[in-house]
């Protein structure tokens, strides 16, 4: 059975996205953060939790990138943000499934860029990932206390395989431990467990590379106030950072000047297992 989703936008505020409701169901974690309000382009990244549209990168300069500080501009359905070297527009819209949300990043022939849907989800102890089985899974370096291996020296990543990269299982979140661990996984589709509830992310985009990111925050981050958040990330590209990207690591605008890419969700999807 399939339910419609729900998604309420904020375009004055870096087009966070505020809600992704199924029946009965909120799907986004939030957090109190006044400051988020008053936020300048440039300025550190402020949580208010949601989903956030990060680009043209998630860590690095500028702080989960530049859309997220400025404010869009909506015409009929489609939201609208001007980023200096770049324009990026979303469309989104129902389905009989859930949702779909067709972007156009617009820019010189040539941009390099990473895109990701950083949605942080609102989760119990009990829920469960399902990705593709043995799909290359890039660990960074804040993973590495928690490997029995040495971390390389100078190594932006490491890889391994979904589920257990180097026997670190990422699949199920537990109760918190004070860990806080980033992967991006080489593939284009997450099916979430949580309860009798189910959550689809895919994304699309042809000639560009795509993944799904993870950032599994167990009461780990930030030192000084950690909290619980778990951000499922469809994105454009492989790397969190666009500094780490190599030639094959992150989307490039051609020659027509525009990047098309599409995310779906679909709500109480029938996936095979937590290990698909």
């Amino acid at each position: 059975m399939t339910a419609v989703l729900d998604i309420v936008t904020d375009p004055e505020h870096g087009g966070r996205w505020t809600s992704l409701r199924s029946p009965g169901r909120e799907w986004l974690w939030h957090r109190p953060a006044p400051e988020r309000e008053n936020v300048a382009p440039d300025e550190e990244f402020v949580d208010a939790g949601g989903l956030e549209e990060c680009v043209p990168t998630v860590r690095g300069r500028p702080d989960h990138g530049a859309a997220w500080s400025r404010a869009w501009t909506r015409e009929g359905d489609t939201e609208r943000v001007e980023c200096g070297t770049f324009t990026l527009s979303r469309t989104i819209r129902g389905t009989t499934a859930g949702a779909e949300a067709d972007y156009v990043l617009t820019a010189t022939p040539g941009f390099r860029f990473v895109w990701a849907a950083h949605a942080l989800l609102d989760l119990s102890e009990d829920a469960t990932l399902g990705m593709r089985s043995g799909a290359t899974t890039r660990l960074f370096p804040e993973a590495a206390p928690l490997l029995k291996q040495d971390w390389p020296a100078g190594a932006p990543w490491i890889e391994g395989q979904w589920p257990a990269p180097h026997g670190l299982p990422l699949d199920r979140l537990g109760p918190d431990d004070g860990t806080a661990v980033g992967a991006v996984v080489d593939t284009a589709r997450c099916c979430v467990h949580d309860g009798a509830d189910r959550l689809a992310l895919e994304i699309q985009a042809d000639g560009q590379p795509v993944s799904t990111a993870l950032w599994r925050n167990l009461g780990g981050y930030p030192a000084a106030h950690p909290y619980r958040s778990t951000g499922v990330e469809p994105m454009l590209g492989r790397v969190f950072d666009l500094a780490d990207a190599g030639p094959e690591d992150a989307a490039r605008v051609p020659e027509s000047g525009e990047v098309r890419w599409r995310l779906t969700l679909t709500a109480a999807c029938r996936c095979r297992s937590p290990h698909m």
